[in-house]
C-alpha cells in the first residue's frame, strides 16, 4: 500500500479538525436559548437552539376569555420568531467554520 501524499494527509487532518469544530458548535448551539415576544410583549417564548420550546409566558392582561384564538396566535408568532433567531445564529456560527479550510490545489 502506498503512502498517502503529504498534501492529502494535511487535507485529511484539516477535515477532521473542521468536523470536530462543527460538532462542538452544534452542541453549543443546541443548548443556547433564544427568546422572542409577540403582541407587544404580551407573549414571550423561549426556545433552545435544538428547537425545544423551553417556556411560554403570558401577560395575564391579554388573556381574553372571549378570544382564545388570539392567545394561540401570539404563542405561535413568538415561538416562530424565537426559532428564526436560533436558525440565524446557527447559520452565522456554522457558516464561518468551513471558511478556514485550505483546499490547496484540489479544486483547480
Amino acid at each position: 500500500m502506498s503512502q498517502m501524499p503529504r498534501d492529502m494527509r494535511k487535507l485529511l487532518a484539516q477535515a477532521q479538525e473542521m468536523q470536530a469544530r462543527l460538532q462542538r458548535a452544534q452542541e453549543e448551539l443546541a443548548e443556547r436559548t433564544y427568546a422572542a415576544t409577540a403582541g407587544g410583549g404580551a407573549v414571550e417564548a423561549v426556545v433552545r437552539g435544538s428547537g425545544e420550546v423551553v417556556s411560554v409566558r403570558f401577560d395575564p392582561a391579554v388573556l381574553d376569555p372571549d378570544d382564545p384564538e388570539m392567545a394561540g396566535d401570539l404563542v405561535v408568532a413568538a415561538v416562530n420568531q424565537a426559532l428564526a433567531a436560533a436558525q440565524e445564529d446557527a447559520a452565522r456560527s456554522m457558516g464561518g467554520l468551513a471558511g478556514g479550510m485550505d483546499l490547496g490545489g484540489l479544486l483547480g
